[in-house]
């Protein structure tokens, strides 16, 4: 009795695929769990610092990066952290007078693809996991920024555009009762 041997044409998913399906299906259930979409956007971000405090260790660990000198640094190290876990180079761009201001300029999303809005969910911030992790990232090596989205290709804008505000460095705070 012979096996027959069958072989299969497996495309290689990639890491970027495989976070766009599931995101996707993640944000929809989320959709059904909580009532407003306000709701849905505050635990986009939350879920998205939560993960920002955690890949900043992994990025720190693969790249060997040191301190940020400036803002402008920080921003070339976080644009490398878009290429190395979503597969993304965006531009940084509308940098503020003051230079505590910048933005992200993203012409394609992978968290985007194969994604449409329904009308009734138009004040879904579904990339709001992006700027939780920034935030959420910076925040662990000391500096406070707000970060938003100002555009979106699921809104219909030719781009999805983050913007990042610097706040204050954070003092490094050493816990009660130690010196």
């Amino acid at each position: 009795m012979s096996r027959s041997s069958t072989k299969f044409d497996m495309k290689k998913v990639q890491n970027s695929e495989l976070v766009t399906l599931t995101y996707g299906a993640l944000v929809a259930q989320m959709i059904k769990d909580m009532d407003t979409t306000e709701d849905v956007n505050k635990q986009l971000e939350r879920l998205g610092y939560n993960m920002g405090i955690r890949l900043i260790e992994d990025f720190l660990a693969k790249t060997g990066s040191g301190r940020c000198l400036d803002l402008k640094d920080t921003a070339d190290k976080i644009q490398t952290a878009f290429k190395m876990y979503l597969g993304v180079q965006p531009n940084v761009a509308n940098w503020s007078a003051a230079g505590d201001e910048f933005s992200f300029i993203l012409d394609t999303n992978p968290l985007t693809d194969l994604v449409e809005i329904p009308e009734d969910l138009k004040n879904l911030k579904y990339c709001n996991l992006i700027c939780g992790a920034i935030r959420g990232a910076l925040e662990m090596v000391q500096l406070e920024v707000q970060s938003w989205i100002v555009q979106d290709q699921l809104k219909g804008d030719q781009n999805t555009e983050i913007r990042v505000k610097f706040i204050r460095r954070l003092e490094d705070a050493m816990p009660a009762g130690e010196d």
